[in-house]
C-alpha cells in the first residue's frame, strides 16, 4: 500500500501541512535491522539515566556532606541542562551524518568518563564541570534512539521502536534508587559513581560487537555536510512546543522530587531509596502506551491537536500535590505526571518524524531533547530558590500549566499562515 508523505504546499498567501500519497520505499524492507537495534539503544538510555539520576537520588546526602544549597544544586543541574540542550541537536545532526556506530561510541565514552569523575569532586565548580561534560555526551542518546528506529523499522512501527529505546530512561530511573542507595549508604556516595562508570564501559564493549549490519544498518550519506537545524524553520518550533514544554514534568520530578520529599515530607535518604522508583513506573508505562497510541490511533496525523489538548488537561492535576501531606499521595501524583509527560515526548517525535525526512530523524529528536533541556535550564534555578524558601506550590502550579502553554503555541504555529517559503525536504 502507498504511504503518506507530508509536505508544505504554497497557496496564495497561505502555507499548510498537507498529506500526499507516495510509493512505498523499498529500502524499508531491505535495510530493516528489526527490534534488536532499539533494544540496544534501550540499554544505552538505561545506562545514561543511571548516570544522570545518581546525583539526584543521593542529593540529600551529597548536599549534607558538601554544604551545597538547593539553589546551588539546581544551578549545577542547569549546567547539565544547558550543555544537554546544545548537544542534543548537534549530536542528532552528527549521527545523521557519520552514522550510529562511531557516533554512539564517542558519546558513551564521553559520558562514562564524566560520570566517573563525580567521585573526585566535592564543590560547586567540580560538580558543574562534571555535569556539563555529562550533558555533552548524553546529548546523543535520544537522537540515537530515533535514528535507530528510522533505520531499522518500517514507518508503522517507528513510534513504538523509538518509545522502546526511550523507555530505558524510565527503567534506569526506576532501578537507580534501588541500585545506588544501598551502595552509597555502605561505601559512601562517591563509590556509587564508580558503579555508574563501570556500566558505561560494559555497554561500550557490547556495542563494539553488535553495532554492525543488520543490527545497525549502514546507510549512504544523504547530505554532503552536516545538516544542522534552522531556527527560522517553523518545523523546529512545532517540536519545541510539544516536546520541550509538554514533558517538563519528567525533569522536574526526576531531579527535584528527592528534595521535596525529604524537606517537605521529612523522608530520610534510606526511605527515598525504597520509594523513588515508584513514579518511574508511570514513566516506563507511558512510553509503551503512547508509542502504541501514536502508531495505531494517529499514525498519519502531523497535527494531532486533539491529542495535545487532551494531554494538557491530564497534566493539570499535579498542581494540587501540595494540598496533601502524604508521601504516598505525592508519589502517586508524580507517577501520573510522568505518564502524561511521556505522551508529549512521543507526540513531539511523532510530529518531527512527519515533517522532517527520514535522513534527518536524529536531528528531529535532537531538537526535542534540546528544547526540553532548555526549558529545564531556565526553570530549575528558580525552582531551587523556591525549595530553599519552602515555596512548593508555585513549582507544581507552573509545571502543570507549561504543557497547555506549549500546546496553544503549537496550535497557532501549525495553522495556515502567510508565508512565501517552500520547504523542499519536508517529505517522508
Amino acid at each position: 500500500m502507498p504511504s503518506l508523505r507530508y509536505s508544505e504546499l504554497r497557496v496564495p498567501g497561505k502555507t499548510a501541512i498537507t498529506a500526499t500519497l507516495a510509493r512505498p520505499n523499498k529500502s524499508d524492507a531491505q535495510t530493516s535491522g528489526g527490534w534488536l537495534g532499539p533494544i540496544v539503544m534501550l540499554a544505552a538510555t538505561l545506562v545514561s539515566y543511571i548516570d544522570r539520576q545518581t546525583l539526584a537520588v543521593l542529593s540529600p546526602m551529597i548536599l549534607h556532606d558538601t554544604g551545597l544549597t538547593a539553589e546551588n544544586f539546581s544551578v549545577v543541574l542547569s549546567f547539565f541542562s544547558i550543555s544537554y540542550m546544545i548537544a542534543n541537536p548537534l549530536w542528532g545532526s552528527v549521527l545523521d551524518f557519520i552514522g550510529l556506530r562511531a557516533g554512539m561510541a564517542i558519546a558513551v565514552a564521553i559520558w562514562t568518563l564524566a560520570s566517573t569523575s563525580h567521585a573526585w569532586v566535592g564543590g560547586f565548580i567540580g560538580f558543574a564541570i562534571a555535569r556539563t561534560v555529562l550533558g555533552v555526551g548524553e546529548g546523543a542518546v535520544f537522537p540515537g534512539c530515533m535514528k535507530m528506529s528510522a533505520d531499522c523499522l518500517p514507518p508503522n512501527k517507528q513510534s513504538r521502536g523509538t518509545s522502546l529505546g526511550y523507555s530505558g530512561a524510565a527503567i534506569g530511573s526506576l532501578i537507580t534508587p534501588l541500585l545506588v542507595t544501598p551502595f552509597a549508604l555502605t561505601f559512601g556516595w562517591r563509590g556509587a559513581f564508580w558503579v555508574t562508570g563501570g556500566l558505561g564501559a560494559v555497554w561500550l564493549i557490547w556495542w563494539y560487537f553488535v553495532s554492525r549490519p543488520p543490527v545497525v544498518p549502514v546507510k549512504p550519506r544523504a547530505h554532503s555536510k552536516i545538516p544542522f537545524p534552522n531556527l527560522l524553520d517553523r518545523r523546529v518550533w512545532l517540536i519545541v512546543t510539544t516536546y520541550g514544554t509538554g514533558a517538563v514534568a519528567l525533569g522536574v520530578i526526576a531531579y527535584l522530587s528527592p528534595l521535596y520529599l525529604s524537606r517537605a515530607l521529612n523522608l530520610s535518604q534510606a526511605k527515598l531509596g525504597y520509594i523513588l522508583w515508584i513514579p518511574t513506573l508511570g514513566w516506563w508505562a507511558g512510553y509503551y502506551f503512547w508509542g502504541w497510541f501514536s502508531d495505531r490511533v494517529v499514525p498519519n496525523d502531523a497535527r494531532p491537536v486533539w491529542v495535545l489538548l487532551m494531554l494538557s488537561a491530564l497534566a493539570l492535576p499535579v498542581a494540587f500535590v501540595t494540598l496533601f501531606h502524604s508521601w504516598q499521595v505525592a508519589v502517586a501524583f508524580f507517577l501520573w505526571a510522568m505518564f502524561v509527560g511521556d505522551g508529549f515526548i512521543v507526540m513531539g517525535l511523532h510530529v518531527g518524524a512527519r515533517v522532517f525526512s527520514r535522513d534527518r530523524a536524529g536531528m528531529a529528536a535532537g531538537i526535542g531533547g534540546g528544547a526540553w533541556s532548555m526549558v529545564l535550564a531556565l526553570i530549575l534555578p528558580v525552582y531551587g530558590r523556591w525549595i530553599d524558601a519552602h515555596l512548593y506550590l508555585p513549582i507544581f502550579v507552573t509545571m502543570s500549566l507549561l504543557p497547555l502553554f506549549g500546546t496553544l503555541i503549537f496550535i497557532g504555529l501549525s495553522r495556515p499562515w502567510a508565508g512565501s517559503r517552500r520547504i523542499s525536504d519536508a517529505t517522508r
